[in-house]
């Protein structure tokens, strides 16, 4: 009997991505699936039903949810979905295990076979599949158009009748995927651009965009593609000599993060005081912590100096046609390798399964979640 695959409406606040997408849809027909969807699924990302052929379309979501045997999401399930779900069910998406122990408590007395897509392993091999890049690339184009409409100066440089306009100075924090992106965004508005990052092997990925790399004398190397905790007299080192560049800053965006764990304060209340009026903040961070002290996920806070520090929710979900077709072939070169002849074959000597996975048969597989889970159930 074929898998039976399955995507029901997201119910987070202000989530408009699909998980599936009518291009994928029919590459996992192909593949020998059943495709079985919530009627209306994709219509937030302007995917209508009548473009989904390939798949039966059914009316409320709990009849969806009985019939999954592989569930895909965008946002993690709530404990009402899970509980729809038949045992031995598999989910695949981006669960957050460190944010909600009790999700996970829930998905592991179920027996379901929960893969969080933020855990995969950063190899070559699983580039297709990586979630946190493609959606990050959303996130560093969206919010230098955010400081771009926010600025109170143009961009680029424009010669005028009444004089020329210099452009504005704008700093990348974070050279990772979302950084990135923000540097060749902020180039093509034509701004002046530099961008910072601890990770000294990064200087070649910003100069190469055409962006200033700013060297503040400390390097933090680390493994995995992302940077290792500073010390204290480091940190104290290049807070200073940050604090010391803004001042000349026009606009900063911020993108620095470590997935399962709080953002690194990087920009500290009293360097925004330091900052000229008008210059504007752009705190990717902002739902994870923050890399800006004063700043508030999903508000604008002014400083007293006149500074504007923008806090964003979920950017990724504001530009949700080209997200959602990101995000959903990812899920379908991931599910990809346990799809065999229609049916669900887990390769668990596979480290992209073995290592993704944070529920298997009644267990927590994936160790820093099972910690998690003995933490709060211990108080």
């Amino acid at each position: 009997m074929p898998v039976a695959v399955a995507v029901v409406r997201e119910n987070v606040a202000g989530e408009r991505r699909v998980a599936l997408t009518p291009e994928v849809a029919k590459k996992l027909k192909a593949r020998g699936a059943q495709i079985v969807l919530e009627a209306g699924v994709g219509a937030s990302a302007y995917f209508a039903d009548a473009a989904y052929a390939d798949a039966e379309l059914v009316g409320d979501a709990r009849s969806v949810l009985a019939r999954a045997d592989v569930l895909l999401k965008v946002q993690p399930p709530s404990l009402d979905e899970i509980a729809a779900l038949k045992e031995g069910a598999v989910v695949i998406g981006h669960l957050q295990p460190h944010l909600a122990p009790e999700r996970t408590k829930a998905l592991r007395d179920r027996k379901i076979t929960a893969f969080a897509m933020e855990l995969l392993p950063r190899t070559t091999r699983a580039q297709a599949m990586d979630v946190l890049s493609s959606q990050a690339a959303v996130s560093g184009y969206k919010a230098v158009l955010i400081a771009a409409e926010a600025a109170p100066k143009f961009f680029p440089m424009l010669t005028t009748a009444a004089g020329t306009i210099r452009p504005s100075k704008v700093l990348i924090v974070g050279a990772g995927v979302a950084g990135l992106q923000a540097i060749a965004t902020a180039r093509r508005l034509g701004a002046q651009v530099e961008g910072f990052d601890v990770r000294p092997e990064t200087k070649e990925q910003i100069e190469s965009l055409g962006a200033k790399f700013l060297d503040l004398g400390v390097s933090a190397a680390g493994s995995g593609g992302y940077a290792r905790e500073l010390t204290q007299e480091e940190r104290d080192k290049q807070q200073q000599a940050l604090a010391d560049h803004l001042k000349g800053i026009d606009v900063v965006v911020t993108t620095a993060a470590v997935p399962g764990r709080r953002a690194p304060r990087i920009i500290s209340a009293a360097m925004v005081a330091g900052m000229k009026p008008g210059s504007v903040i752009v705190d990717i961070a902002a739902e994870t912590g923050g890399n800006v002290e004063i700043s508030e996920a999903g508000k604008t806070v002014i400083s007293a100096n006149g500074v504007s520090v923008i806090g964003t929710t979920n950017l990724p979900a504001s530009a949700p046609v080209h997200a959602s077709e990101m995000y959903s072939r990812n899920l379908y070169n991931f599910l990809e390798l346990s799809l065999k002849d229609g049916a669900l074959a887990l390769d668990w000597t596979d480290e992209l399964i073995a290592k993704t996975c944070i529920t298997h048969a009644g267990e927590i597989k994936h160790e820093a979640t099972k910690q998690w889970v003995d933490a709060a159930v211990n108080g």
